[in-house]
């Protein structure tokens, strides 16, 4: 899965619920940073990155990531 698929839902899960969208780069962290999303707009963007691809990178339990990138590390290694 790419990079660029993590982005464009946060970009999404941003825009509906009316925030500015700040430039989202591999290193961007997800929470406590520049990006306006909270624990609920990080879980809908996890099950939407799991719709969207048919992977579940946290079927053997939760795994610890901080960025966007880590995210989308996380849904390459499970594919």
């Amino acid at each position: 899965m790419s990079f660029d698929l993590v982005r464009e839902e946060l970009i999404q899960i941003l825009s509906e619920k009316g925030a500015a969208v700040s430039p989202i780069e591999a290193d961007t962290p997800l929470l406590n940073g520049p990006l306006d999303i909270d624990s609920l707009d990080l879980a809908t963007l996890v099950v939407a990155l799991e719709e969207k691809t048919g992977l579940q990178p946290f079927r053997e339990g939760f795994v610890l990531f901080h960025t966007a990138g880590e995210l989308a590390a996380l849904f390459t290694k499970a594919a």
